[in-house]
């Protein structure tokens, strides 16, 4: 089971920072993600880590501008979001994926998914 939280009102220009808690059948988990969905948009590939925390990608949309991390104690997966701009507003889902390490930026990919967090960004 997959809880993202930490989305809300934020002025362009600002931070934010999402997690996502994961709890039951982690084991098999290999990777997590964060996707993205705008109103009336495709589900987008944001940024992911192995299980590890040891190897993140990022698509190159968001510019360096988001840093997604993995704490092994509280079994969270976080993503920290900078310089904030309105085309950022959109739903943010966190996934998992098991049995491979594979990136992958295809939400089909992805075996499990958070019900996602609204991120609104006021210019």
């Amino acid at each position: 089971q997959l809880q993202a939280y930490g989305g809300g009102l934020v002025q362009a220009g600002g931070s934010l920072r999402l997690s996502c808690a994961a709890s039951g059948r982690t084991y098999s988990v290999s990777r997590m993600a964060w996707f993205r969905q705008a109103s009336g948009k495709e589900r987008e590939f944001v940024s992911s880590i192995t299980w590890d925390g040891g190897v993140s990608d990022q698509s190159d949309s968001v510019n360096g501008r988001f840093t997604i991390s993995r704490d092994k104690v509280k079994n969270t997966v976080g993503l920290q979001i900078n310089s904030l701009k309105p085309e950022d507003t959109a739903v943010y889902y966190c996934a998992a994926r098991k049995g491979t390490l594979a990136r992958s930026s295809n939400p089909t990919s992805y075996d499990y998914w958070g019900q996602g967090t609204l991120v609104t960004v006021s210019s």
